[in-house]
């Protein structure tokens, strides 16, 4: 349940995406933003919670602050979190889950620490009530998180559930999956808006392709869910939620440009068209079973691509990285192309100078997002390189 005295949340991301998560989450009425490493911290009331998880792209999950404090020890831990008015966010009538996470703390066991919050919270019910909530690993009414990093303990409560990746859609994925919120980011950050074109020649399970096609739609991001941890609170306004996903449907817009995507991988060719069909797109997005050395698109429009990358020897890399130079140069002019890639040295054997220059986590893996202009002739644009590291 939402505290009466609690109108802050943080939305979490991944690197690299912040700035625009923020911008989203204004769009949508947030106020007193604040910017933090992989994270948007913001206030709102009820109605904006609910929109936060329904319509953000770019967050990885909302999640209420409930306490933040220092311990070393167990019995610290539990004073801290017996201090905590817990009827202010649930009743003895709840079930609850906790998740621990260590990062080099004096903590050691992530499973016990947790079964010590849940007795400072049943005791601290018992000793009020004489009665105690239960815990529920698979369904439970609210599930908290413990983050502890040295002495720091960050206790949070989580509204949204399974994360917000997981749209719903994506049932079939290839080896290196590119995360639906980092596919988002990817196209946001591109400037994209589904004025022009919109191509991937290396579409894998299409991803990218689908993201696209909801940002040109503007469908929302959890569109395709059945469910978010709110839903479980006892204070869950139904009516409201129903009418914030009636205005969404009011909102939806016809694609008014192309979406094609490409792979010389017949498996990854049939994943993407099974999950471009279970998002009802199947009309919207063009595959193709094509080698990228082959492929040729007319511009105005953006080529947005993941190509691959550490998968195989470095020589190989190398060759399709300058194929691909030649390949731009010849057949995509009056395009813009943005490439994801770890390989930097790779990207250099391409022959083109990138206009705009990030750096991104993929993961564990810190990547380039290099973007390029072609003009109408297939010729590289010569303008003022920007390099930013966000």
């Amino acid at each position: 349940m939402i505290p009466p005295h609690t109108n802050r949340f943080i939305a979490r991301t991944f690197e690299g995406l912040e700035e625009i998560l923020a911008a989203e989450l204004q769009s949508l009425g947030a106020e007193n933003l604040e910017i933090q490493p992989q994270a948007v911290s913001f206030t709102g009331n009820r109605e904006l919670l609910y929109k936060a998880n329904y319509f953000c792209r770019l967050a990885l999950d909302i999640v209420i602050p409930v306490a933040e404090f220092s311990a070393t020890t167990d019995d610290e831990l539990y004073d801290n979190i017996k201090a905590i008015p817990w009827d202010g966010f649930l009743t003895f009538r709840d079930s609850i889950s906790i998740e621990t996470i260590l990062f080099d703390s004096n903590f050691t066991n992530e499973r016990f620490t947790s079964f010590r919050v849940k007795d400072a919270i049943v005791d601290w019910f018992k000793a009020k009530y004489s009665r105690r909530p239960s815990v529920d690993t698979e369904n439970p009414d609210l599930s908290f998180s413990l983050y502890i990093e040295g002495e720091k303990c960050k206790l949070l409560l989580d509204t949204s559930g399974e994360p917000l990746f997981k749209r719903g859609y994506r049932k079939q994925t290839g080896m290196a999956p590119l995360n639906e919120i980092l596919a988002a980011g990817l196209i946001t950050l591109s400037g994209w808006n589904g004025e022009i074109n919109f191509v991937d020649p290396f579409c894998g399970s299409g991803t990218l392709l689908i993201e696209a096609a909801m940002i040109a739609q503007n469908i929302p991001g959890g569109h395709f869910r059945k469910r978010f941890a709110f839903m479980n609170w006892r204070d869950f306004d139904r009516n409201l939620f129903e009418d914030i996903k009636r205005d969404a449907r009011r909102k939806l817009k016809v694609q008014d440009c192309e979406i094609f995507g490409s792979d010389n991988a017949p498996l990854m060719i049939k994943a993407a068209m099974q999950n471009i069909k279970n998002a009802g797109l199947e009309n919207d997005i063009t595959l193709r079973h094509e080698d990228f050395l082959d492929t040729s698109y007319e511009g105005p429009g953006l080529m947005l691509t993941n190509p691959p990358y550490g998968e195989k020897i470095k020589e190989e890399i190398m060759q399709l990285y300058r194929a691909m130079g030649g390949v731009l140069r010849h057949s995509y002019p009056g395009f813009e192309t943005c490439i994801l890639t770890a390989e930097l040295q790779a990207l250099n054997e391409m022959g083109l100078k990138p206009v705009k220059e990030m750096l991104i986590v993929n993961g564990a893996v810190e990547c380039h997002f290099n973007s390029y202009l072609l003009n109408g002739e297939g010729e590289s644009v010569e303008t003022t390189r920007v390099d930013s590291e966000l």
